[in-house]
């Protein structure tokens, strides 16, 4: 029998190596920072550095101001005016938390019963976006006015007795009082505290609350144990987008309070624009946002999340 004998297989034919594809629009991303980028170095880094620099100066508006390093403005200012910082946390921390309370139920209502009527409670929030921050803080002179139904209201209800003694209104009155600086506060930052919370709700998995209740857990403890936790980026949101700007306004103050409610926004505002005093009130503003962003900071850190929405 002839022997079979098998062909040696073919070598295969050698390819050449292929480049590694040549990656395309490496710069896009870059390209599409530049624009923020470059509107944060302008209306922000550059402003903030120009108010550093004023800070430390001395001199006159008729003389000039000259950069001489006088760090002595920040003690003085901020021995003068601590009253006001003071008075400003106080009406800006009371504000923020009459707003979660007002806002946390709404957002809730907002988020898991409002059906089909959630576009339309959720308008009536941003409604009040419509119109100016200085007409919606004007319409509160004529709401507390001293002859209007709120006042009358609680009059009878004998709830200015209280205020009074507390020191938030004076006697039968709440215009001119720190009571109706913290109503003007809380009602045009607001919505800045329901839309976060509504939309921290929101992203709740129902399938969570479904398993709560399959364990027999009452609406109290699934609230307490499921809702709220997963609801805290959204606390966490609202109430620094409320505290922070609250702190700096001088406007619901200025309108709605007297010289014994002025915040340090009205002395910053009166610094610059009245008495002229730049470095002062360069130095005031570095003093309120070194303290916003130290309390800001003690917050997060104390809140255990960093999941902000």
């Amino acid at each position: 029998m002839a022997a079979v004998t098998e062909a040696p297989p073919l070598a295969p034919t050698p390819t050449p190596e292929k480049k590694p594809p040549r990656k395309r629009g490496r710069w896009t991303p870059y390209l599409l920072l530049l624009p923020g980028l470059l509107w944060l170095v302008v209306f922000f880094a550059l402003p903030v550095i120009y108010q550093a620099s004023t800070s430390v100066q001395t001199g006159s508006l008729e003389e000039g101001y000259k950069v001489t390093w006088h760090f002595a403005t920040y003690w003085d200012a901020l021995s003068e005016y601590w009253p006001q910082f003071v008075r400003s946390v106080l009406y800006a921390g009371s504000a923020t938390v009459l707003c979660l309370l007002l806002g946390y139920p709404l957002a809730y209502l907002i988020a898991f019963r409002a059906g089909r009527w959630r576009n339309l409670i959720m308008i009536l929030v941003i409604a009040p976006f419509f119109t100016s921050f200085l007409i919606r803080t004007l319409a509160w002179k004529t709401i507390l006015a001293d002859s209007g139904p709120v006042v009358g209201a609680l009059d009878a209800l004998h709830v200015l007795d209280v205020t009074s003694w507390l020191g938030w209104t004076a006697g039968d009155r709440v215009l001119a009082t720190p009571l109706a600086v913290v109503c003007g506060l809380t009602y045009n930052f607001l919505p800045f505290m329901i839309l976060p919370l509504y939309t921290s709700l929101e992203r709740i998995d129902p399938r969570l609350h479904e398993a709560a209740n399959d364990l027999y857990a009452k609406p109290s403890t699934t609230f307490r144990k499921v809702t709220f936790p997963l609801s805290m980026p959204g606390v966490v949101s609202g109430t620094l987008l409320t505290f922070i700007p609250a702190t700096g306004d001088y406007v619901n103050a200025d309108l709605l309070g007297s010289t014994d409610t002025r915040m340090v926004g009205n002395v910053i505002q009166s610094q610059f624009l009245r008495i002229l005093d730049y470095p002062t009130a360069a130095a005031l503003s570095f003093i309120l946002m070194a303290a916003i962003l130290i309390m800001v900071t003690l917050y997060i850190r104390k809140s255990g999340t960093e999941d902000l929405v």
